[in-house]
Formats: C-alpha cells, sequence, structure tokens
C-alpha cells in the first residue's frame, strides 16, 4: 500500500500549501501559497526539507492523523498547540512533542495536533514531503477553483495523504532553538498605487486608528472592523493589478488587506500596500486581534525585504541535534533562561 498519513480529523481548514503558484496572474490565477512563509520554511528547516517543499497550512485548530507508513519524521511550527502521539488500537500511553523539533512516528500512532492558541496559523511538514501532483508548478491549494493541493480542497476525513518516503531516514532528530513568531507592535505599509483616491483624513485614520481583526477574514483577504477610510470623491476604478499585501477600500470605508488567495485585479482603490516583510506575521492574526499601521518609504520596505529573506534561507543553517530525555546537557540548562522573572514572599 502507498505510504500515506491518513486523515482522522481534518481540523478546522488544513491545506496543502508551498510557497505558491508564480507566473501566472495574467490569467487570473492566484499565487496562493502559505500565508506565512516563516513558519512553512521553519517547518521543512527541522526535518531536512528544501525550504519551498509542500507542506500541511493548519488555521486555528489541527488534524489528527493516522499513519500508514513504515515512520515518518514530522515537525511543526505555529502556534502554542499540543502536539500528541497516540498508540494505534487503543493501546495505552502517548506523547507529546514539542514544537520545532523533529519527530520520528510509526506505523499506527496518530499525530494529533490541539487548537493553535494566539496564532491563526500552523505548518506540519513531513521528512520528504507530500506526494502530490503539482499544478502549474506548485502543490499549493487553491479551493476557490479546486486547483492545487490534496483534490483542490481543504481536508476531510479519510483523506489519504500520500507521502514520498516509506519510511523516515535513521538519524537523529533536529530542532530550531529558537524562532521570532511575535507580531510586530505595528504593521508597515507604503502608500499607494491609489491613496490620492482618499482625503488627509483617510489617510490620517489609517495610521492613527486601532482595527480588529474580523472573522470574516480568510486566505482571500483580511477584512478589518473599525473607523471607515474616508475616500475622496468615490470609491471606483478602473481594475487593475492586485499586490499581495495591497488594503483595497469598496464604499463602506473598512480595509480589506489582500492575501495569497487575492483576486488578480481589483476595482477599489488601494491606499496602501503592506510591505512583504510583514505579511506573514500579518498571517498569523487570529479574529479579534488588534492591529495598527505604520508607514515607511519604499527604500525601506525592500531593505526589510532583503533582510527578510536572508533570514529564511539562514533558517536550515539554524537547526541543531535536538536533546530529549537522558541526553539534555545539565550545563545548557544553567546558562538557559528558563523563567521570566522572580518575586519575593516578603515584600508586599
Amino acid at each position: 500500500m502507498t505510504p500515506a498519513l491518513r486523515v482522522v480529523a481534518p481540523g478546522l481548514m488544513t491545506t496543502l500549501q508551498d510557497l505558491g503558484r508564480r507566473g501566472y496572474q495574467s490569467l487570473g490565477i492566484p499565487v496562493s501559497g502559505a500565508l506565512d512563509a516563516v513558519g512553512l520554511v521553519a517547518a521543512n528547516a527541522v526535518v531536512g526539507n528544501a525550504p519551498g517543499t509542500g507542506a500541511l497550512e493548519i488555521a486555528h485548530l489541527g488534524p489528527a492523523l493516522l499513519v500508514e507508513a513504515d515512520s515518518v519524521r514530522v515537525a511543526f511550527a505555529g502556534g502554542a498547540a499540543a502536539i500528541e502521539v497516540l498508540p494505534g488500537e487503543g493501546a495505552p500511553g502517548g506523547r507529546r512533542l514539542a514544537p520545532l523539533q523533529s519527530a520520528r512516528l510509526e506505523r499506527g500512532e496518530v499525530l494529533r495536533i490541539g487548537a493553535l492558541g494566539q496564532s491563526a496559523l500552523g505548518y506540519l511538514a513531513v521528512e520528504g514531503g507530500f506526494d502530490a501532483a503539482p499544478v502549474l508548478g506548485s502543490q499549493s491549494t487553491y479551493a476557490r477553483a479546486g486547483l492545487g493541493g490534496f483534490a483542490g480542497r481543504a481536508l476531510r476525513a479519510g483523506d489519504r495523504l500520500p507521502l514520498r518516503r516509506a519510511e523516515a531516514e535513521e538519524r537523529e532528530e533536529g530542532m530550531l532553538p529558537s524562532l521570532d513568531l511575535a507580531p510586530p507592535g505595528r504593521i508597515r505599509v507604503v502608500f499607494g498605487p491609489q491613496d490620492d483616491c482618499f482625503s488627509a483624513r483617510g489617510r490620517r485614520t489609517l495610521l492613527e486608528a486601532t482595527f480588529r481583526v474580523s472573522a470574516a477574514s480568510d486566505r482571500m483577504g483580511m477584512r478589518l472592523e473599525g473607523p471607515a477610510l474616508e475616500h475622496a470623491g468615490g470609491f471606483n476604478i478602473v481594475s487593475d493589478g492586485i499586490a499581495p499585501g495591497s488594503i483595497q477600500v469598496p464604499g463602506n470605508g473598512l480595509p480589506i488587506v489582500l492575501l495569497a488567495d487575492r483576486q488578480t485585479t481589483g476595482g477599489y482603490p488601494k491606499i496602501a500596500t503592506v510591505i512583504a516583510a510583514d505579511l506573514p506575521a500579518l498571517g498569523r492574526l487570529v479574529p479579534g486581534a488588534s492591529i495598527a499601521f505604520a508607514a515607511v518609504g519604499i527604500a525601506e520596505a525592500e531593505a526589510e525585504h532583503r533582510r527578510h529573506a536572508a533570514m529564511l534561507a539562514a533558517l536550515p543553517q539554524r537547526v541543531v541535534a535536538a536533546r530529549t530525555g537522558p541526553g539534555i546537557d545539565p550545563a545548557a540548562l544553567l546558562v538557559s533562561n528558563l523563567v521570566s522573572g522572580v518575586v519575593s514572599a516578603h515584600d508586599p
């Protein structure tokens, strides 16, 4: 039988994503791909995959997956989820897995990922990747068109996700010692391309107000709740191209940040564009989270993009051997900051 992970429970919204389907926007086909490239690349680095290897993007609540292979190596990057490995067929026991650390699972075991806590997204990579045929050069799922991924849709109970490897390599496990996934205090934007379609007050509101992420957000766009942005004489323009992170403002004045599954053209004015380096952090924001913006120039946006790309490229070199159980180094524990502070029982 083909080695696979069988979906016992699909989670809230679990799809196969890589770094996207580039080169087809002129045909009306979105790039798609991971909302959080940092999480995707990190999970792949820990299991030894190339950065853009397809992995499972997990939104809010993770799946339960049964191992139908001799063995498989996995790693998870993202929110602070409870990650459990349960023995098969009702056997007692089980173990917890740490995020950003690889683990070898055996046939019959069930991997279960719980709620992601304060992050909207997590990524599960498997050593060697999933054996799904690329569509237009990418494994990414674009569910609105039934394109790519696994049957062009989110996972369902009973699906079998084929694996490229029947068993995991014999080697020690790896880990990333740290990964900063905290959102910045303000999401940085470059004004334009249609900021002249907004009044001075509308532009000030974008930078001075605090917005909330709407529960109506999805992979196409993040809808924001808060004060309306004032247009200057109308809200319809001749449709033009949509860049990742474009902040489109329809007639109600409430901004929509366009994400991975965005339409390729649009006819509402775009007041600003989120810089590429901040898009992964934006994608991790949960419904109800607060969001504020700060304006930067193009030169700063380009410099941050180069810095961000260099950080992603360096992630595989940061993977080290994982220490578990009796192999834990006491000296390393002594120099680690295991508590965030102390309090006195005597002071009031």
